[in-house]
């Protein structure tokens, strides 16, 4: 009876959640989350905001995703809007996913370090340290709202470079942001499928940084199946992201970090072959951005169609898998206070010892109504993982600082000591050929 009683009176609350970048082709992933989750997370009102030159995107998503709940027979509002204050006024969750200067800028992001021996990639290196330039300030308008209209609400920052747009909020707002990836949930059920294992099944350690996390303990129904994994990896890849070139893993790099890295952690381990096919594909089928460019235009052509009421399948080629599982899982943990177990980016205090409390990490953290709670580690971090992940968010920390205060110093600092930039010559000229072509994005550094 008791259970009965919580059931009914979690269905009467009323949920509104707002979506920052709504008329992105992601969104449909969204709403099919929270069709197949309402009887846990019974969301009343959905309202999608974009910017106005979003508004034709926003206008097709909106309309696949009204018949999409129709088709359901769920009973969530689904609105638009290119206001985004009314969007947040009363929002009890508001989700980022949003991409200032769109995809072009992405592609310029990727192609611009390639032309000086650099890897680009947008979250990455050069690429992504442009991208979080261009969307710290936005993100911080964002949150200037949310105080204003929402301040209880929480945010759930999907926007890339998560972990170092999740820091500038955590450093700079009090809004309650918690950064969200698909990456470590990806890994969960690659570890699942590797081991024939259901994902439920498999409960992993994460340490690091987002895109710079390692898995440094799996257990499967409290055995410890590391090694198996390590074994595993050594004899072929991994296949789980795809937007990285799918190399496959050193099996003495394996062995010797005695850890299972992220594979965005290809990037830093095998850079020199992860440039030569950055650079290939450059010339013949474009950077990924470019392909998503195509991807995307496909993707909005199926969308128009009428006929069209669920998620099309198509857009397991746009990336993101689980994005929605993530999200969702999320938002009704915090709604139900389950207390259960979920990898997020938070604030640090002190659960990984040699960075700054104010910092943002990737572990994991218990999850109830107030949020998000780092859980301690199990065991002492190695320096090779120590190493790595002390200069990259250092390097982050001067990004956070660079695209608060438009500070130039702050920005060459930042590319210098990247371990994907090679010399300051070069970082001078990155940083130059990036503000020439984001200028418009960029005011604070005029």
């Amino acid at each position: 009876m008791e259970m009965k009683k919580r059931s009914e009176d979690v269905s009467r609350q009323s949920i509104k959640v707002a979506v920052i970048g709504g008329g992105s082709s992601y969104t449909p992933e969204f709403i099919d989350g929270l069709i197949q989750n309402y009887s846990e997370f019974p969301v009343k009102e959905v309202v999608l905001v974009d910017v106005d030159e979003g508004k034709s995107k926003l206008e097709t998503v909106t309309a696949l995703a009204q018949r999409m709940v129709a088709t359901a027979g769920v009973p969530i509002q689904i609105s638009s809007t290119l206001n985004r204050r009314e969007a947040i006024l009363g929002a009890d969750f508001v989700t980022t996913q949003l991409r200032v200067g769109q995809l072009q800028a992405r592609v310029i992001d990727e192609q611009i370090p390639l032309r000086y021996g650099c890897i680009g990639q947008e979250t990455t290196g050069a690429g992504g340290f442009s991208n979080a330039l261009r969307t710290i300030p936005v993100i911080l308008d964002v949150c200037a709202d949310i105080e204003e209209l929402a301040p209880e609400a929480f945010l759930l920052n999907f926007t890339n470079p998560a972990g170092i747009v999740t820091q500038a909020v955590q450093q700079y707002t009090n809004v309650k942001c918690i950064g969200l990836c698909n990456l470590p949930i990806n890994t969960q059920m690659q570890i699942a499928k590797m081991l024939n294992v259901k994902p439920e099944e498999v409960n992993t350690e994460t340490i690091g940084i987002n895109h710079l996390h390692w898995i440094t303990k799996v257990l499967v129904q409290g055995v410890d199946r590391t090694q198996d994994i390590l074994n595993l990896l050594s004899t072929g890849t991994d296949g789980d992201v795809a937007n990285i070139p799918d190399l496959a893993w050193d099996q003495e790099l394996l062995q010797s970090l005695g850890a299972i890295p992220c594979s965005y952690l290809r990037y830093y381990y095998m850079a020199d072959e992860v440039l030569v096919e950055l650079q290939k594909d450059y010339e013949s089928t474009g950077t990924r951005g470019q392909v998503v460019q195509k991807i995307e235009r496909e993707l909005f052509e199926r969308y128009q169609d009428e006929n069209l009421t669920e998620k099309p399948k198509e857009l397991e080629q746009r990336g993101g898998a689980y994005y929605s599982l993530v999200a969702v899982n999320l938002m009704t943990s915090i709604h139900q206070n389950r207390r259960d177990i979920q990898t997020v980016n938070v604030q640090n205090n002190g659960v990984i010892p040699f960075l700054p409390d104010d910092s943002t990490v990737e572990v994991n953290c218990v999850i109830d109504s107030g949020g998000a709670h780092p859980v301690q580690l199990s065991q002492p971090v190695s320096p090779a993982i120590r190493g790595l992940l002390q200069v990259v968010k250092a390097y982050e920390d001067l990004t956070v600082q660079a695209a608060v205060t438009g500070d130039t110093t702050s920005a060459l600092n930042a590319l210098t000591i990247h371990p994907l930039v090679p010399s300051f010559a070069v970082a001078k000229k990155l940083l130059q050929a990036l503000l020439d072509a984001h200028g418009q994005w960029l005011q604070q550094f005029q």
